[in-house]
């Protein structure tokens, strides 16, 4: 394995270069072909144990870095929030010394971003993002390998993000990007992403020709899209508004109608868990566009990518 990322975090996807984010992309279809032929053991990380820290409930981003990390040849610890208590019985700082001391990687999914921040800061060992609630790269990171998969490219497509400007939301707009993919971005007026990461994002796709737009009307952001996205209308720590929420959201449903609107050969994307009925039907989701349950496997091979690059 090349060496040139190693050592290095993981916290947003403007972390990433053109070049490591191809590495990333190509060492994870490596790995799910070794996967696939029942090569799975693959001692990359021989004995490098990667911390799991939780301070949010989780499946996909547990059990793929838990199983990730064990077929690379290395093991895991989870660390709930009753183990580590982030801040509160210890500082960031303390406990990032001392786990820069026990283990090879640290794994955070967290509330605030700049939790992830403070561990990166003060740990001697990679820092990988694994959700926060400006950023989340490692689920970006596999829904592009999702569509590159079905598409068999990526820099000209338009991906169709539907739903809350959310942390997901954040991420695809660096990478789209960065990999000259169109986004446009459908949703209720004020629930735009993040302003700074836009902006960035719009910067970016100067130099690489993607164009990337917001659109507060959902039928005029899927249209001509190659690929259609969504996410659940209120993330975890917004469950109160999401009554509130719901009238507004209730137009941006991924529903046949909508999806319709897209291209023909269009796939559809959710990064779970769905609230079914709400921001996705079953029609759809169970339908022959949806891919959703192979980008949850992605999570799975984009992340070992990460790991054995970086640890």
């Amino acid at each position: 394995m090349e060496d040139f990322m190693r050592g290095k975090d993981l916290l947003s996807i403007d972390d990433l270069s053109l070049k490591e984010i191809e590495k990333i992309f190509s060492v994870a279809i490596d790995l799910k072909k070794r996967t696939l032929t029942d090569q799975v053991n693959n001692p990359t990380l021989p004995g490098r144990t990667l911390a799991m820290i939780f301070e949010k409930p989780s499946l996909r981003t547990r059990v793929s870095f838990d199983v990730g990390i064990a077929q690379l040849g290395g093991h895991s610890i989870y660390l709930q929030p009753s183990d580590i208590q982030l801040g509160k019985r210890e500082s960031v700082a303390d406990i990032a010394r001392t786990l820069s001391r026990m283990v090879q990687g640290i794994m955070a999914r967290v509330f605030a971003h700049q939790t992830v921040a403070d561990l990166a800061k003060y740990a001697d060992v990679p820092v990988i993002n694994g959700l926060s609630d400006l950023e989340h790269p490692c689920q970006a990171l596999a829904d592009l390998l999702t569509i590159y998969e079905h598409k068999n490219r990526l820099a000209g497509l338009k991906l169709a993000y539907i739903g809350d400007g959310c942390n997901t939301c954040n991420s695809l707009l660096l990478l789209s990007a960065k990999l000259g993919v169109h986004m446009t971005v459908g949703c209720p007026e004020g629930y735009e992403p993040d302003a700074g990461v836009l902006a960035r994002s719009r910067r970016i796709a100067e130099g690489t020709g993607s164009i990337i737009s917001i659109e507060h009307n959902p039928f005029n952001a899927v249209k001509g899209a190659d690929a259609v996205y969504t996410d659940v209308w209120a993330s975890m720590g917004q469950e109160s508004e999401l009554e509130e929420r719901r009238p507004l959201f209730q137009p941006f449903q991924i529903n046949s109608r909508l999806v319709s609107a897209a291209k023909d050969d269009s796939i559809v994307l959710h990064c779970l868990p769905a609230h079914r009925g709400e921001e996705i039907t079953d029609e759809v989701i169970d339908g022959p566009q949806s891919v959703v349950f192979d980008e949850a496997e992605n999570r799975l091979h984009a992340q070992k990518a990460v790991m054995a690059v970086l640890m």
